[in-house]
């Protein structure tokens, strides 16, 4: 059965302006912006974080893509740089997920969960009452230099669905999707939302053909 609402579409490694209105101008209702990494792609500046994020419209949210694993340092970045949802890319050590949200109101906390085996369901039914959404994506954190994302990999996507059934927040889906097969990957998981990052790039560079046929997959998914 397919999916009876078009599922949200976040644009992933912006790495100007341009890529912001670009992507917004195709339909994007989230841009992700990554900040320092252990590894991966698509990595930007604060400043230009700050930049972009000043100046999308309202209604698109602003992801900031952190590795950072404690609270503290995470409240002071988004105060820095002025995003209106945190993606954290790492699990917590220091604080709480509640902590974040309660120094941080109004702020969007989504977390990633990394899709290696069906102990992610485990992990995101214990994170999901604390957050604003998850992204299930492909990496994997435990190896000595961490995949924090962008891995243009593809996971299992019955994991997925059946952690987007279980759960109570809104869920998006990454990893490796690419225009090819993001029409299957919607009405395997049917997520809220999707997330692509090198799946529409060209050496590195947003590519607006694949970004077009993107959209056009992801529309032909559902039907009204």
């Amino acid at each position: 059965m397919e999916p009876t609402i078009r599922p949200r579409v976040k644009i992933c490694c912006i790495g100007s302006v341009d890529e912001a209105n670009l992507a917004i101008c195709y339909g994007a209702c989230a841009i992700g912006l990554v900040s320092e990494m252990p590894s991966g792609s698509g990595m930007v500046s604060e400043g230009l974080i700050a930049q972009v994020a000043a100046r999308i419209p309202p209604g698109v949210c602003s992801f900031l893509l952190t590795s950072k694993f404690d609270t503290i340092a995470i409240i002071a970045q988004q105060r820095r740089l002025g995003v209106n949802t945190i993606q954290m890319c790492d699990r917590l050590q220091w604080g709480s997920h509640d902590d974040l949200r309660q120094a941080l109101p109004g702020i969007a906390i989504v977390q990633a969960i990394y899709v290696t085996s069906e102990a992610a369901i485990e992990e995101a039914l214990a994170v999901a009452p604390h957050v604003s959404a998850l992204l299930l994506d492909s990496g994997n954190p435990m190896l000595p230099e961490k995949e924090l994302g962008r891995t243009g990999r593809v996971h299992d996507w019955t994991i997925s669905r059946r952690i987007r059934e279980l759960v109570n927040v809104p869920v998006f889906l990454a990893g490796g999707l690419t225009p090819e097969n993001v029409k299957d990957a919607i009405q395997a998981v049917k997520p809220f939302g999707v997330d692509v990052c090198n799946g529409v790039r060209t050496n590195g560079k947003l590519d607006e053909g694949k970004l077009a046929e993107f959209f056009n997959q992801v529309n032909k998914s559902f039907r009204t």
